[in-house]
């Protein structure tokens, strides 16, 4: 039994995406925070802050390190967060005298928000290949059809005779935008969180800039100044997911629309109906109209949790873990379903 229905045995099936949804199990949120935990270690012993003998300690511990995850469980109902257990647990691993050493001028938000970067690298990457799908499958649409009649509505109404390719444009269009706007959304997203007790680096020293970049060149992230308190980039990734799949969405409610007469489109494999066997359902292009309203939907909330009293809010940064996740492995669903529904269309226009 699951209450979310991207993870749901039966719904997934239609509104998942395994590979997506894998990058935010338990298993991979771990394996992050570890990652973490090493680098950390490794840029602090190259900058003097730790020794190296407690670098590489803490390296060889984390090797074979496997945490309770029964104890994670029950720190996260204690703490929040699973880190202060975590990290008691990795230091006991390691062992005396380096034991202490572990997390050395890290807080908790420090290691789950670079934990999250590093699960957002190939989620976002996921998506960008999923796009490209997309936008070569309406490419073809164009290339097969574009050239054929069809009625143009304006405001649910016969209108004008326009061509095939009108309409794939206006479908084609603002996904190319959003593919070009990745990129730089990556760049200002995909940075490491590394700031300490308040932002400051206070245990660091001097030396709080040359680890924080030299922990961002281990973990394959950019480096920038603390932002656990400014989730506007975080804000901006949530509004270019809600962009995404409402653009997905337009897609998927014209050929719905297409679909009720099918004088003007052909699509193989529709859902079928419990009672009337002549019916052939848009299922695919009905979900991508669901999935853009639910992303639209969380994006209020991922607005909401902009607001982080002074320098740390538990309360925003949990409102962000029940909704992110959701929103990226719906787009990666809307992506995956607008691309199957393109290869559906057998006939498009007269």
């Amino acid at each position: 039994m699951t209450v979310s229905p991207f993870d749901h045995p039966l719904l997934s099936a239609l509104l998942g995406d395994e590979e997506a949804a894998r990058h935010f199990s338990v298993e991979a949120e771990i394996e992050a925070m570890l990652a973490f935990e090493q680098a950390l270690s490794q840029a602090e012993a190259d900058n003097g802050i730790i020794s190296k003998d407690a670098g590489a300690a803490i390296v060889a511990a984390l090797g074979t390190f496997r945490p309770d995850t029964a104890l994670l469980r029950a720190g996260v109902a204690k703490d929040g967060v699973m880190v202060p257990e975590l990290v008691r647990q990795i230091r006991a691993a390691v062992g005396e005298p380096h034991g202490r050493k572990v997390h050395f001028g890290a807080t908790s938000q420090d290691v789950i928000d670079t934990g999250l970067m590093l699960r957002l690298k190939p989620a976002a990457e996921h998506l960008c290949l999923l796009l490209t799908e997309t936008i070569l499958r309406l490419v073809s649409l164009q290339e097969r059809f574009g050239s054929r009649a069809l009625t143009g509505m304006t405001r649910m109404q016969k209108a004008i005779q326009i061509k095939v390719q009108d309409r794939v444009a206006a479908w084609q269009g603002p996904l190319q935008r959003h593919q070009e706007k990745l990129p730089e959304q990556s760049r200002r997203l995909l940075v490491v969180q590394f700031g300490g007790a308040a932002g400051t680096l206070e245990k660091l020293g001097d030396k709080g800039k040359a680890v924080r970049a030299a922990l961002a060149v281990r973990l394959g992230l950019g480096d920038a100044p603390q932002w656990q308190n400014q989730r506007d980039a975080l804000a901006d990734f949530a509004g270019w997911l809600s962009l995404l799949t409402g653009s997905l969405g337009k897609f998927g409610q014209d050929i719905a629309l297409m679909a009720q007469d099918g004088t003007e489109i052909k699509l193989s494999g529709g859902g079928g109906s419990s009672t009337m066997p002549h019916k052939q359902n848009p299922v695919k292009a009905e979900a991508l109209v669901a999935l853009a309203r639910f992303n639209a939907t969380q994006l209020a909330g991922l607005h909401h949790a902009l607001v982080h009293e002074q320098e740390r809010s538990g309360a925003a940064w949990t409102l962000e873990w029940l909704l992110l996740p959701q929103m990226v492995v719906a787009t990666a669903a809307s992506l995956r379903l607008a691309a199957e529904l393109a290869a559906q269309v057998e006939s498009l226009g007269h």
